[in-house]
């Protein structure tokens, strides 16, 4: 596929962000993507596609299949994201996802940085424990990546786990040849001087520090991340069974205490009045 026109990104991130703020309405999908048809611009691709996913999702229930057989609009990755929260064994949220989709896609339609997107990328992988593998495979089709990107890529694939992300950045970098001018060079770097300095600065380190720190530097979207729920709303529910079940155990305390003894009658099932 080719990067698309502006225009389709900036409606694909309204796309994204109509579908995540309607999910608390408990609306079908299929509803929801109706609606949202009729309010994105009628120039673009996209309501061609939206038809396309509500055809999909009539037969197949999903929309991760639909956005493969759209590759020439859909990127990889978007792909990928859409169909890890479709996943029924996975941890990884639908809200999020659409989160991180509309992230994306606003940078998109304001930068062309292959640098900037290929960490906002990898951090969302990271953030959100999703599959390295497929992952990056997915990372290195979109097609804001030349050929150059895409080799690099696939080969940090098998190397991520085994060596840093850190390190990785750094011998990649212009810092690293400018420190060691001696080396001979294979191939022009991909990431510049700045890059390899957070990298060289973040190494032995936990990766977050890593990310907050290019992400400062780089002015990439900050990558939504799962939030903890606030569980203080249930403190009281809980609060009033655990009342409840004291109360029981405490008259059964007091039968007992009588020399009648506990009153087994009332745990027996009641008969009706046929029997």
């Amino acid at each position: 596929m080719k990067v698309l026109n502006r225009e389709e990104y900036i409606e694909q991130a309204y796309l994204f962000r109509a579908l995540q703020h309607r999910k608390d309405r408990s609306e079908p999908v299929q509803e929801m993507l109706r609606q949202i048809r009729e309010e994105v611009l009628a120039t673009t691709q996209l309501p061609m596609a939206i038809d396309f996913l509500l055809s999909e999702l009539r037969h197949v229930g999903t929309m991760a299949t639909a956005m493969k057989r759209l590759g020439h609009y859909f990127t990889p990755f978007q792909t990928f994201v859409v169909d890890a929260a479709e996943d029924d064994h996975g941890r990884f949220d639908m809200q999020i996802a659409f989160l991180v989709l509309e992230a994306e896609a606003r940078f998109r339609a304001e930068s062309s940085s292959a640098v900037a997107m290929f960490f906002f990328q990898v951090e969302t992988l990271c953030r959100n424990r999703l599959d390295y593998d497929y992952g990056l495979q997915a990372v290195a089709m979109d097609p804001v990546y030349d050929g150059i990107w895409q080799h690099w890529i696939l080969e940090v694939r098998h190397q991520l786990g085994i060596i840093e992300l850190a390190d990785l950045i750094y011998v990649n970098s212009a810092y690293y040849r400018k420190k060691n001018p001696g080396e001979p060079l294979q191939a022009e770097p991909l990431f510049g001087e700045k890059e390899g300095r957070i990298a060289l600065a973040n190494r032995k380190k936990e990766p977050h520090f890593l990310f907050s720190a290019l992400q400062r530097q780089l002015g990439y979207p900050a990558v939504p991340r799962p939030v903890k729920r606030d569980e203080t709303a249930d403190l009281i529910p809980k609060l009033m069974r655990t009342v409840e079940k004291l109360e029981v155990r405490i008259k059964l305390l007091e039968e007992e205490q009588r020399q009648s003894g506990i009153d087994l009658n009332q745990f027996m099932p009641k008969k009706d009045g046929t029997g």
